[in-house]
């Protein structure tokens, strides 16, 4: 990929809608960008016909090496401007390197793109065309002991925010869970899972990815099926955690109390750490072990407290770990029941996990203090 030149004038933003399109009457170039569009899941319009002098084509539009001496003289002053040309040894550059490198100056182009050798480059450029661009708010759930009720508790969150309209997705990082998929009865649905994602590298279409995992409303699920557990390079879970930030409004993860691969990624990602325990002695113990190993990531870290009668309140509790207190709820009797019968956790809008997550959903939206 070759730079032609530091541009004083910058490219405006791509279209919203995600449109691209190529201006090129080589059929062999027009195919190949058409399958890496496809791959990227962008709309490809491709044009053999020149633009009007000041009528470009809104977004990023890919000059083929063919038509870009023809458009020398109306330089793109205010668009996404690269120049595309197939290998050299194929004999489609249409002249030298260096008179092509001086045609994508005078059109105006950020870059000379020649392929295959650039394909990556590329595909990761067409899908960022697609991908929003805000991110999504990320909570981490982790149990503060064993038994503390975390995947329960982050499967609430996901069921509420989904409640409300929010695009959600689920995240099991506990490889030796009980699969939070089964949780919210998704385990049968088809679609992606962990170990269908381990070669994923850089740049995903995150839209691509939500519709293709189990989902139901809003809420989609990526959890690791009923194989056995599957070592993930770091190299694929930050792609696909980057692509579910861009795609979603809320992430949420539940995480083992182990720091691995997909912890570390996760807690990289989140905006807050929410420690899930009950208000007892000793699971305050164990809990301050899981604060003071997840605490040197620099993630926000607040405690989610199950209390009953005659136990401590959840300030106390979370005052004890130094921790601000993002909810407190009391143990349902009725829970266990609830989804033995099939029940989503929060299913219930006057339960007390529900209530309590949506509390928590609410204070994550606020802005944070100054």
């Amino acid at each position: 990929m070759v730079s032609p030149s530091a541009r004083t004038d910058q490219a405006a933003p791509a279209d919203p809608a995600g449109a691209v399109t190529a201006l090129t009457a080589d059929p062999a170039l027009a195919d190949e960008l058409q399958r890496l569009a496809a791959a990227a899941a962008v709309r490809l319009t491709v044009r053999a016909q020149l633009p009007a002098p000041g009528r470009w084509p809104r977004g990023l539009v890919l000059v083929g090496a063919d038509l870009a001496p023809a458009l020398a003289g109306r330089r793109a002053v205010t668009h996404e401007v690269l120049v595309v040309a197939l290998d050299p040894a194929g004999g489609r550059w249409w002249g030298d390197e260096g008179q092509l490198w001086q045609h994508a100056v005078a059109v105006g182009a950020e870059q000379v793109v020649p392929l295959p050798q650039a394909t990556e480059w590329l595909l990761a450029r067409l899908a960022r065309v697609c991908a929003p661009t805000t991110s999504a708010r990320v909570l981490a759930v982790v149990g503060g002991c064993g038994g503390a009720g975390a995947s329960v508790f982050a499967a609430a969150l996901a069921v509420v925010a989904a409640g409300q309209g929010r695009r959600t997705l689920l995240v099991d990082a506990d490889t030796l869970g009980g699969g939070i998929d089964l949780l919210v009865g998704l385990d049968d649905v088809a679609g992606l899972r962990w170990p269908d994602l381990a070669t994923a590298r850089g740049r995903l279409p995150g839209l691509n990815l939500h519709a293709s995992l189990p989902r139901a409303g809003a809420m989609a699920v990526l959890g690791w099926g009923r194989g056995g557990p599957v070592d993930l390079p770091p190299a694929a879970v930050e792609s696909v955690l980057d692509a579910a930030c861009g795609a979603h409004d809320l992430v949420v993860v539940d995480l083992p109390r182990a720091l691995d691969t997909v912890t570390q990624a996760a807690l990289e990602r989140s905006d807050e750490l929410l420690v899930v325990l009950p208000a007892q002695l000793r699971a305050v113990a164990a809990a301050s072990q899981v604060v003071a190993a997840f605490g040197g990531n620099g993630v926000a870290t607040s405690a989610v407290v199950r209390t009953g009668q005659g136990r401590w309140s959840g300030r106390q509790v979370a005052e004890s770990l130094g921790l601000a207190l993002a909810a407190q709820l009391r143990d349902d009797p009725h829970l266990d029941t609830d989804l033995s019968e099939g029940l989503l956790p929060a299913q219930r809008p006057r339960s007390h996990l529900h209530r309590a997550a949506a509390h928590c959903l609410d204070r994550a939206a606020q802005p944070a203090a100054a």
